[in-house]
C-alpha cells in the first residue's frame, strides 16, 4: 500500500513538475524565435534602408534612377550579402528591376516583414515604401535566407530534446525520495496502529476463552432450559464467539499487512484445493436450497502460494454466496489460466450489490445496508481480509454486480 502510495506521489510530481518544465521550455524556444527575427528583422530593415537612400526621382522629368541602388544598380557595396533578391516597384505596385530570382510583376503583398516557408531555406522579406520629398517613388522588397536562425534554433531544439527527458529523470528520482520521505511518518503512524492491533488481538483472545469456557461450563450445569440464567449464558457463549472470531480476523489482517515473501511459499495445486472445497461447500449449499456448480481443469494448476490462506479467502466468497442468494438460486465456482495468471471466479445469481457501495465492499468494517435482514450479520471484515490475502500473493481481488441478479468476485494470482 505503501509503496503504490509513494509511486503515485512520485508520479503525480513528476507530472506537474514535468509539465511546468514543457511549459517553460515551449516559452524559451518561443522567446528565442521572436528575439532572432527581431535581430534579423532590424539588420535587414537597415540594409534596405541603405539600398532605398540610393535611389533618386528627378521629379521634372519623371524618371526614376536606380544606377546607385545596391544590387539593383551598379553599387555593389551590397554584393557581399547574404540577400537572395532585391526588386522595385512602381508607385501603382509594378515590377521595374529587379536582382536574383525572378520576381512577380505585380506587387501583391502588403508593406511590412514576411516569412516565406516555400522556398528551401525559408527566406525572410521585407516590402518597403520609399518616399522622396514626402512623396512615393515606389516599393523595395528586399529577402534574405534565414539559415543562420533556423540553425540557431535547431541547435536550442536539440539542447532542448537532451535536458528536458534528462530534467525529467531528476524530478522523478526526486519525486521519490521526496516521496519515501512524505510516507515515513504516515507508515510509522501505519504500523504503530498494525501493532497495537496484533498486540491488542493477542491479549484478547486469553480472556474472551476463559469466558466462553466458563460459559459453556454453566451451561453443562443442571438449570432449566427455559430459566433467565441459562439464556443469559448462552447469549454470553454467542457473543463471546462473535468477539474470538473478531479478534482471529483482525490478528490475521496485521498479520498479513506485508507481500508474502516468495520464500515462504510453496508449490499449491490450486485445482485439488479447490475441488476439495467445492466438495464441502456443494453440500453446505443444497442444505439451503442452493446449487453450487465447479468448472476446474482436469490437469493440476501449480503455483506458489499459502494454501491454508488462500482456502480462507475462497471459503470467505463462497460463504457470502451462500448467505446473500435466496433459495433455489445457484452459485459458480471457475478456475482457468489467462495471460501466465490463475483466475479463480466466484459467481451467484443472489440479491447483488449496489454501485454506491461497490467501491466500498473490500473496506474493513463496512457493511452493505439492505432491507432484507437475513441476509446481513458479521464484522464487515471478510472481504478485506481476502483481499489482504490475494494482495499479500501479489494478486488481485475485484468485484462485479449486478443489483438483483447476482455478484462475481474474480482472483487473479501469477503462476
Amino acid at each position: 500500500m505503501f509503496g503504490r502510495s509513494r509511486r503515485n506521489l512520485a508520479r503525480w510530481f513528476t507530472l506537474s513538475m514535468g509539465s511546468i518544465l514543457i511549459g517553460f521550455a515551449g516559452l524559451l524556444y518561443y522567446v528565442e524565435i521572436v528575439d532572432e527575427l527581431d535581430k534579423l528583422d532590424r539588420l535587414l530593415y537597415q540594409k534596405t534602408r541603405v539600398m532605398a537612400t540610393n535611389a533618386n526621382y528627378e521629379f521634372q522629368k519623371g524618371e526614376l534612377d536606380l544606377e546607385n541602388v545596391p544590387l539593383l544598380g551598379s553599387n555593389t557595396r551590397l554584393l557581399n550579402t547574404e540577400m537572395v533578391y532585391a526588386r522595385w516597384y512602381s508607385p501603382s505596385e509594378q515590377l521595374v528591376q529587379f536582382f536574383g530570382t525572378p520576381a512577380p510583376e505585380e506587387l501583391k503583398i502588403a508593406p511590412g516583414f514576411d516569412t516565406i516557408k516555400t522556398t528551401v531555406p525559408w527566406i525572410r522579406q521585407v516590402t518597403l515604401p520609399v518616399y522622396q520629398e514626402s512623396q512615393l517613388i515606389g516599393y523595395l522588397q528586399v529577402g534574405t535566407p534565414l539559415t543562420s536562425t533556423q540553425e540557431s534554433l535547431a541547435q536550442l531544439r536539440l539542447v532542448l530534446t537532451l535536458a528536458v527527458p534528462v530534467t525529467l529523470g531528476i524530478i522523478g528520482i526526486t519525486g521519490w525520495f521526496l516521496g519515501g520521505v512524505a510516507m515515513q511518518p504516515i507508515r510509522y503512524s501505519y504500523e504503530q496502529l498494525h501493532r497495537f492491533t496484533a498486540n491488542a488481538s493477542h491479549e484478547l483472545r486469553a480472556p474472551l476463552a476463559a469466558v466462553l469456557s466458563n460459559a459453556q461450563v454453566g451451561l453443562l450445569s443442571p438449570v432449566g432450559d427455559g430459566s433467565q440464567q441459562r439464556l443469559r449464558l448462552e447469549k454470553i457463549v454467542d457473543v463471546t464467539k462473535s468477539m474470538s472470531s473478531l479478534v482471529s480476523n483482525l490478528l490475521l489482517l496485521a498479520r498479513h499487512e506485508r507481500p508474502l515473501d516468495p520464500k515462504s511459499l510453496n508449490a499449491v495445486d490450486l485445482t485439488s484445493l479447490l475441488k476439495e472445497i467445492a466438495d464441502i461447500y456443494t453440500i453446505q449449499a443444497a442444505a439451503v436450497g442452493l446449487s453450487l456448480s465447479s468448472h476446474l481443469p482436469w490437469q493440476p494448476l501449480y503455483l506458489p502460494a499459502d494454501p491454508d490462506l488462500l482456502r480462507q479467502v475462497v471459503t470467505n466468497l463462497l460463504s457470502n454466496a451462500c448467505k446473500y442468494t435466496p433459495g433455489g438460486g445457484k452459485i459458480q465456482l471457475r478456475l482457468f489460466t489467462r495471460s501466465h495468471q490463475a483466475v479463480i471466479q466466484v459467481e451467484d445469481s443472489g440479491i447483488g450489490i449496489g454501485e454506491t457501495d461497490l467501491p466500498h465492499v473490500f473496506e474493513g468494517f463496512y457493511r452493505v445496508h439492505t432491507e432484507r435482514s437475513k441476509y446481513t450479520g458479521g464484522f464487515g471484515l471478510g472481504l478485506a481480509i481476502a483481499m489482504q490475502i490475494v494482495t499479500a500473493h501479489r494478486g488481485t481481488l475485484t468485484a462485479s454486480s449486478v443489483v438483483g441478479q447476482g455478484t462475481t468476485f474474480t482472483i487473479k494470482l501469477p503462476m
